[in-house]
């Protein structure tokens, strides 16, 4: 009998320590989903990037990685798009460049401003960087068409058919609504690539057979900026050139009217230094950024970004230089001094090449 109760009393010992030990273990690890987001912050920052962080560098405290899940689960911003934003806000304080990054909040930008209500996203329009293929997306996302497939290709830009209300159309109160609670995102290319391609697009093969381009805006720059007024070609690359590095150029801009939105600076478009956008995108990566987007957005389950030809975003330095050989260095200093904002901004190389 003693040894019996010896015995029920060494069970009663072996239970109550593996209660101890199960209490210890359950403190221990009853929280697993900090450690995977802290696993994948510590992706995040050894994943390779285009350009890397330099040492030492400032992030704004409210742009700082916690590793913490965001309300809606989505992970906070991969490095490189908080990057981004750093670089903007900090060249938005550069008082020597405050003439070339600011702009007032115009009726000419909310006019830029494509909104989806149903979702709460904003979309700023920047021609000649893939918009096209953006605003079929919200044309989707509005409901207007059940598909990016079976949307016509003239209904896309035509703006009483797409469906695409612009924040110029809300109220103050709405519009100001929308600015602060909405995402808000553009697309970026390199400056003097996104010219090269909006000449081509107007004045040269214009496949939207927009007649304008040719027969009114052309002869205009031509008329103001030829030097040689023999010379009876159609309107040149050195041509356009001259006349977007012109600083009195505003004058044309009033007489070409909204056309001029294909060429006039991304600050002139967007105001990144008077709105706060969520997300920065390239041109030049835009395999991953569209896709970054789009998650981002909260609408990646719903709609895809439409198939990128292979290269097609790849900066071409070749065709640059053709395109620039022969004009005159005045010319391409006079044309990199008005967008200047625009490469420091968004982080593209000064294109010495062109310019030395």
């Amino acid at each position: 009998m003693h040894h019996q109760w010896l015995l029920l009393a060494a069970c009663f010992w072996v239970i109550f320590m593996f209660m101890v030990a199960s209490k210890f273990i359950t403190l221990t690890f009853k929280d697993p989903d900090a450690y995977s987001a802290k696993q994948e912050f510590l992706f995040l920052t050894t994943m390779p990037e285009v350009g890397k962080l330099p040492e030492e560098k400032h992030i704004p405290e409210e742009l700082k990685p916690t590793g913490k899940a965001l309300p809606d689960s989505r992970l906070i911003q991969p490095l490189v798009y908080m990057e981004r934003l750093e670089l903007i806000r900090n060249v938005c304080r550069d008082e020597a460049l405050k003439n070339l990054s600011h702009t007032p909040v115009s009726k000419f930008v909310l006019d830029r401003i494509f909104v989806c209500d149903k979702h709460k996203i904003l979309f700023c329009q920047t021609p000649k960087v893939g918009n096209t293929q953006w605003k079929k997306v919200l044309i989707v996302l509005n409901g207007v068409f059940p598909s990016i497939e079976e949307i016509p290709e003239n209904v896309v830009h035509d703006h009483e058919k797409n469906g695409l209300p612009r924040l110029s159309s809300f109220s103050d109160a709405e519009i100001q609504k929308r600015l602060k609670t909405y995402f808000k995102f553009f697309i970026v290319r390199d400056p003097f690539e996104r010219l090269i391609s909006a000449f081509k697009d107007k004045f040269v093969h214009n496949p939207r057979f927009e007649p304008w381009y040719r027969h009114e805006i052309a002869p205009g720059i031509i008329r103001k900026y030829r030097r040689n007024r023999t010379e009876t070609r159609g309107i040149q690359f050195e041509d356009f050139v001259r006349y977007l590095g012109d600083p009195n150029h505003r004058w044309l801009d009033l007489q070409f009217g909204d056309h001029i939105i294909h060429w006039v600076t991304y600050v002139e478009l967007c105001a990144p230094c008077e709105i706060m956008y969520s997300v920065i995108g390239h041109h030049e990566t835009l395999e991953d950024d569209a896709p970054y987007i789009l998650k981002e957005a909260g609408i990646d389950h719903l709609v895809s970004y439409p198939t990128i030809p292979p290269g097609i975003t790849v900066y071409n330095r070749t065709k640059v230089e053709h395109y620039f050989l022969g004009i005159s260095k005045r010319d391409i200093r006079r044309l990199y001094a008005r967008f200047e904002g625009d490469f420091k901004l968004f982080g593209y190389q000064k294109p010495d090449f062109l310019l030395n």
